[in-house]
């Protein structure tokens, strides 16, 4: 029974129409007062009922107004001028939790008027508008297909990787003209929970996700590429197969090439759906860059068949999961060659710049300003055939600005660059989907398999 409630397609419009149907019926049944006492009702008060009725319409639109308006100057205060987010809401955003706001508001008026039948209605409208706001939010954003990722819960098995066996030292990538796949290679990739523990950093991360092409699911598999992939925050490994749909893209390109494609490792940077560590060391939020740079790299070679050099090693990421992607490159770039970011943030930050510098850098302006991919960018220069893959939403307009500063100091670093543009989409997504439809072919042919 929880098990179907989970797999609930909460983006279809078999639970969206009955959601905002809901909605709308509570709450024109709290506003037409349907639940009038019956004293009033009566002949001679017939009178005195219409102008109760009206008197109440009248408190009640006027405390949906003030609250949508309350809503409307949260949403501005908050997200647009102390960003707390890290992201500008869209008009449909702003919408919805203006409803909710007018709704709560509703919802305080009617039970001061008073009456046990009203105001179980104004709970059950408060509660059904707060339902769809989520609801829309969702669908707007493109995140959660079901009520089990919205839940955050990794659905992925464990299953262990008895075929894969680190490469031998001086392995070189597969010739993929020369592979023949062998008989009875699996039609798809296979994708598993696993855990990368923290050996160096000490950093206490959740379960990662492995993704293996069919050619890596056979009893001899060749040497391959790899991909090490970086949510976003909030957020947990999976993302980027369930809500980015990284894996459709995979099979796709490894149907098309006899079963080759690259492993991808999506580890676990944040070790919390609501932390972000902004892929630094640092006392207070733990050892994120080690755990990244060092354990789960020493543990892709020492366990997966992949090849060595950073020409064959990538990385892709979404909004923080994109700056740790860059900084990444940028910073050690003797481990990675290419990157997708998608909506990369000019810098790591988490809240304020000066509570970031406190949290992160020991207070220390100079560790944060050095630290920044901008910054790494030039220490590191000149780079060698790197790759960094800038993609972004068109409605994106902050981040935008922020994918062409890198972009224009990536190639003044020597890094090679190509800019996606997703067509109407902003921070959500809908844009991680197209980017990584027409991006990550860019970063596997980098990484030394066929276009």
């Amino acid at each position: 029974m929880f098990s179907s409630l989970l797999h609930i397609p909460i983006i279809s419009p078999s639970v969206l129409v009955p959601a905002y149907a809901l909605a709308a019926v509570t709450t024109i049944v709290v506003l037409l007062d349907l639940g009038l006492d019956r004293r009033l009702l009566s002949q001679r008060d017939r009178a005195s009922a219409s102008r109760v009725r009206v008197r109440r319409l009248r408190n009640l639109l006027i405390a949906a107004v003030i609250g949508a308006a309350v809503g409307l100057t949260a949403i501005w205060w908050v997200g647009d001028v102390q960003d707390a987010f890290g992201v500008a809401f869209t008009p449909v955003e702003r919408m919805w939790i203006a409803f909710t706001f007018a709704a709560a508001a509703m919802f305080v008026v009617a039970m001061v008027q008073g009456g046990r039948q009203r105001r179980l209605v104004a709970v059950a409208s408060l509660a059904s508008v707060a339902l769809a706001a989520g609801l829309g939010i969702n669908v707007d954003f493109g995140a959660y297909r079901t009520l089990q990722q919205a839940l955050m819960i990794n659905p992925y098995p464990t299953v262990g990787l008895a075929s894969q066996h680190p490469a031998s030292p001086g392995a070189t990538l597969v010739d993929a003209a020369a592979w023949t796949p062998p008989t009875g290679m699996p039609k798809h990739g296979m994708l598993t929970r696993l855990s990368i523990p923290g050996v160096v950093s000490g950093f206490h991360a959740r379960d990662a996700v492995v993704y293996l092409p069919p050619a890596a699911r056979v009893a001899d598999p060749p040497v391959l590429p790899v991909i090490v992939s970086l949510s976003g925050q909030p957020g947990q490994p999976s993302d980027m197969f369930q809500s980015g749909q990284l894996a459709v893209q995979l099979d796709k390109y490894a149907a098309a090439h006899k079963g080759l494609a690259p492993i991808v490792v999506a580890p676990d940077q944040l070790g919390a759906p609501n932390r972000n560590p902004m892929c630094v060391n640092s006392r207070a939020l733990g050892n994120s860059g080690t755990y990244i740079t060092t354990d789960v790299v020493h543990w892709i070679k020492h366990h997966l068949n992949v090849a060595a050099t950073p020409d064959s090693w990538g990385l892709v990421g979404f909004s923080e999961g994109a700056t740790c992607a860059v900084q990444f490159l940028s910073g050690d770039p003797h481990d990675f060659g290419s990157a997708l970011a998608i909506s990369s943030e000019l810098q790591q930050q988490e809240g304020s710049i000066r509570q970031t510098v406190t949290a992160a850098y020991g207070g220390s302006m100079r560790r944060y300003l050095d630290a920044t991919p901008i910054a790494l960018m030039r220490e590191h220069q000149p780079f060698a055939d790197h790759l960094i893959v800038f993609a972004v939403g068109q409605n994106d307009h902050r981040y935008r600005k922020s994918t062409q500063a890198l972009q224009h100091a990536a190639v003044s670093a020597g890094i090679q660059t190509a800019v996606i543009v997703s067509p109407h989409t902003a921070h959500d997504w809908y844009t991680v989907r197209y980017s990584l439809q027409h991006g990550l072919l860019k970063v596997i042919a980098h990484e030394g398999l066929p276009r």
